[in-house]
């Protein structure tokens, strides 16, 4: 008996508040995998059932991992030392390279920062939702501010991971390049959070699974998994999302600001595809690479099926005839939010069958959730950051350093 049916048993008003608890030992109970389990178990708890991230106050994650010095300072991997060199040159100050004098109104449809049939207004529409020109605006804006919000709170995820990774790392030119990466992490949580405080003046809390996700990442003593986690899974369907926000956008000032951020998140990928490729096939146990491949599916499935905006549900509709149910209704048939998913995963899968976590025996389970499709797309380690742009601008990728 799923979640749904049970709610079905209790008044509406019961229904309410207890649903998202509902979701939460749904969610915790697909994770088969004892190890997976034990992995993200925890986490799941303090995330999805106590709401640590929404407390109001700081968290306090331990972390568990052991710092690699190697006092010989060897050139120990010829394209971590490239990675690096082009880390150095392509650094940029967010004062000197944007223009933060840039007027965003994010109210107004001449200028929009995604557009208007990003959401399913018709589906509101159905379950008796009627809005003015004003409040779908309003909306709207709501709901960019709530998706850069995660882009924020995953950037700082992403600042201190970079910081463990760099530590724990058993490539001394991966050190190096991992420097290079924690001044980007920081650099993308400045402009994120100025965007979000200056311009459209709103700041959503961490979506409940982004918090289960880092949470793991941080407290895990293994290396790899930090990698696997932050590089790979968190960073790579960052990528993704930020490409699409991109493309979508007509709002010049945070179209700059994606293109400066998508350059860097490439190379943070590529670092993770070079770093596991040939930790994965060559140096685990076969079992413990299963691990890994297992968790890796369960995190993709937290990401695919849970980004439902709830924090902008409960701001807007929470106590009025509209449900979580038919909220989530609303968002799985809004063609912007599904391309969020949809490309989102166009880069992740092919990072995954680069370093070996998408063997015969996983990929039945990607096919089930449709997600296959983008097996045979290039990984980080072949499409660069110019080269992605290139893409996304519908023009010849320019010259690479």
């Amino acid at each position: 008996m799923n979640a749904q049916t049970i709610l079905a048993l209790f008044p509406e008003k019961f229904r309410e508040r207890v649903e998202p608890y509902l979701e939460a030992v749904e969610v915790l109970g697909e994770m088969r995998d004892p190890k997976v389990a034990a992995a993200l178990g925890p986490s799941g708890v303090r995330g999805l059932l106590l709401k640590r991230g929404k407390q109001g106050v700081p968290s306090l994650m331990p972390a568990r991992h052991s710092a690699f010095f190697d006092w010989s300072y060897p050139n120990d991997h010829p394209e971590m030392r490239d990675l690096y060199r082009r880390a150095k040159e392509q650094q940029w100050d967010s004062d000197k390279t944007l223009d933060w004098a840039i007027d965003v109104d994010p109210l107004n449809p001449e200028v929009p920062i995604i557009p208007e049939a990003f959401l399913n207004l018709g589906k509101l529409q159905e379950y008796g939702i009627k809005l003015s020109s004003h409040e779908r605006h309003g909306l709207r804006a709501s709901l960019v501010s709530w998706q850069l919000s995660q882009f924020l709170h995953g950037e700082q995820g992403a600042l201190f991971a970079a910081a463990q990774v760099t530590e724990a790392v058993q490539f001394f030119d991966g050190k190096l390049y991992g420097a290079t990466q924690v001044m980007d992490e920081a650099r993308h949580v400045e402009v994120f959070h100025r965007y979000l405080d200056t311009k459209l003046e709103k700041l959503y809390q961490i979506n409940d699974n982004l918090f289960v996700i880092i949470d793991a990442l941080m407290t895990d003593s293994r290396w790899d998994m930090k990698f696997l986690g932050m590089q790979i899974m968190v960073e790579g369907l960052a990528l993704g999302a930020f490409g699409t926000l991109y493309k979508m956008t007509a709002e010049p000032l945070l179209k700059e600001l994606l293109r400066y951020v998508i350059q860097d998140e490439a190379r943070h990928v590529h670092y993770g595809v070079l770093a596991l490729r040939e930790h994965f096939n060559h140096h685990l146990s076969e079992r413990e690479r299963r691990e890994r491949e297992d968790w890796a599916f369960e995190v993709a499935l937290l990401m695919r099926n849970r980004f439902l905006a709830y924090e902008v549900y409960d701001e807007w509709f929470a106590g009025t005839r509209l449900t979580r149910a038919q909220w989530r209704d609303v968002v799985y048939t809004s063609v912007g939010l599904e391309e969020f998913r949809q490309v989102m995963f166009r880069r992740l899968v092919p990072n995954l069958r680069a370093i070996g976590l998408l063997s015969d025996r996983i990929q039945p389970h990607y096919e089930r959730v449709g997600l296959m499709k983008y097996f045979h797309e290039r990984s980080a380690d072949e499409l660069s950051g110019e080269q992605l742009l290139a893409e996304l601008d519908g023009s010849s990728p320019r010259a690479t350093a």
